[in-house]
């Protein structure tokens, strides 16, 4: 079966003149003339990118997915193929309601009509991994019900053995090909995918984002059911909204646009830099609007996240750009090791001077700002670096926050929303506020480690003074001398550190107390 699925993605690579893509940077390339003189009857008229787009399509939703991540890795392809990805549509045909009944009643060993009290047919939506239904519980209470695919791990896994070996095949034969990491694209589409097929994991993220915004003043998360959870089934509350990208509905229900829109940029932002954890899959297909104007999530599959160094340096860099200091640009870029230690500040200045001076003879509000973060991975390429993946995921979502808050409000200026934030985040890590609440975290460890310290000390001591007295007594009196006089300095620096230990107690104690 997977010879006849590998002839089967040939003869849709060559139908929509994919071998273009392949053999014109190999040095298979005269073949291609011999495959167009065999396929002439077909038109190549179409743009590079539509082919593509249209050939994934035929091949199925797991190559529609994996087009619609390539689409996000704009530091690795060009721009007109990943615009023709980014508009792939992951509307697949649902799957029967008996095998529905099917994966749930294995998955509980319960009749579904046990589990809950009512269950639409009919599913309100379906994609290539999951679809969802809703249903009533047992109590009454309305939920959504997303279910997986039957047999879709052993679909994926089929197809992605297949993507590994096309990849493996492509870098083998093409040096341009090779450099694009086709087998690493593949492996990071598979981690993705992965991921996916245990709604436990979705469950979970869903569940932390909602604690993280437990307040719901400006994002709404479902509640989850968790016993009626399993791998293959999820449940959560139901929500009840207006789709983010019905504005005239929104308009008509009284939502204020454009204040929907900074807040948007606001929440989007409040998951990145005050929790390191961000929905990264937020396409207008997965946000509502309740009537009240708060948003709603939906779909939580795919987070992102991002360390204290990730946050400090993200934060670094954009309030750079706001004041145009492209030295301190480049120089977060090699504090943060995203690119080598031994890159020459003054060239890689040079480079983001080169990026960012044009933007700033535009308005604000026409300024990119993803695509500001874009260009930027695209010149740190050049100096070597690997962006990493948490990295690219942000820009995705930034990518697709940015488009989304410009179709509520063109006028958006999201530079002029981020600025106050990022520079309140900025006070609050390397401010007095920040070394305080930094203190405070560390407390107990430093508590813990400090009364062992002279102990510690002592053993450093003696076992150097033993290390530095052994060979010299083998040798002469002289070194047994210096070594003598080497323990006494060493004793009298030992005083000196407990002594200093003793005043950081202090210091530590009294922080404590004004903290609290």
């Amino acid at each position: 079966m997977r010879i006849f699925r590998l002839f089967y993605i040939i003869f849709i690579s060559l139908r929509f003149g994919l071998d273009e893509f392949i053999l014109s940077h190999t040095k298979l390339k005269p073949l291609q003339c011999v495959i167009s003189s065999l396929l002439f009857w077909r038109s190549k008229q179409v743009p590079r990118g539509e082919r593509l787009r249209l050939a994934l399509e035929n091949l199925g939703p797991i190559f529609v997915k994996f087009g619609q991540m390539l689409s996000t890795r704009r530091d690795l392809i060009p721009a007109d193929i990943a615009d023709e990805l980014a508009r792939l549509q992951d509307q697949v045909p649902p799957f029967s309601y008996p095998e529905v009944e099917k994966v749930i009643t294995s998955a509980f060993n319960q009749p579904l009509t046990e589990l809950f009290s009512q269950f639409d047919e009919a599913p309100v939506a379906s994609a290539s991994v999951a679809q969802v239904h809703f249903a009533h519980l047992p109590d009454g209470e309305p939920v959504a019900v997303k279910v997986l695919r039957p047999n879709i791990e052993k679909v994926i896994a089929h197809d992605l053995r297949l993507m590994d070996t096309i990849a493996w095949l492509l870098q083998g034969i093409s040096a341009e090909v090779k450099r694009l990491k086709p087998r690493e694209i593949v492996a990071e589409f598979a981690r993705h995918t992965q991921s996916e097929l245990d709604l436990t994991l979705e469950a979970a993220n869903c569940s932390l984002l909602g604690r993280n915004f437990a307040d719901k003043s400006m994002l709404i998360v479902p509640e989850v059911h968790w016993d009626w959870c399993r791998k293959e089934v999820m449940v959560m509350q139901r929500m009840h909204g207006t789709p983010i990208s019905q504005r005239d509905m929104l308009a008509a229900k009284g939502i204020d646009i454009p204040k929907l829109a900074a807040e948007g940029v606001e929440i989007f932002f409040t998951q990145v830099f005050r929790d390191g954890f961000f929905h990264a899959d937020m396409h207008p297909g997965n946000i509502q609007v309740a009537d009240d104007g708060k948003y709603i999530a939906l779909d939580f599959g795919i987070m992102g996240t991002l360390n204290d160094t990730d946050k400090y340096y993200l934060a670094r860099n954009f309030l750079a750009f706001f004041n145009r200091d492209y030295r301190d640009v480049a120089q977060a870029h090699i504090d943060s090791g995203w690119v080598p230690a031994d890159t020459k500040r003054e060239e890689l200045e040079t480079a983001v001077r080169a990026i960012c001076e044009p933007i700033f003879d535009k308005p604000l509000k026409d300024i990119s700002f993803a695509r500001t973060l874009l260009s930027l991975f695209q010149m740190a390429r050049r100096f070597g670096v690997i962006i990493q993946p948490q990295l690219i995921m942000l820009q995705k979502t930034l990518l697709n926050i940015e488009g989304l808050g410009r179709e509520l409000d063109p006028n958006l200026d999201l530079w002029k929303s981020a600025q106050p934030f990022l520079t309140r985040w900025m006070s609050e890590q390397i401010g007095w506020r920040g070394i305080l609440k930094t203190i405070k975290k560390e407390l107990p460890h430093i508590a813990k480690v400090l009364p062992e310290m002279p102990r510690l000390a002592h053993q450093f001591l003696t076992q150097t003074n033993q290390a530095e007295l052994d060979v010299p007594l083998r040798n002469s009196i002289d070194k047994l001398i210096e070594a003598q006089q080497l323990q006494a300095i060493w004793q009298k620096r030992l005083v000196i550190a407990i002594v200093l230990i003793t005043v950081v107690e202090v210091v530590l104690v009294a922080s404590t107390y004004f903290i609290h």
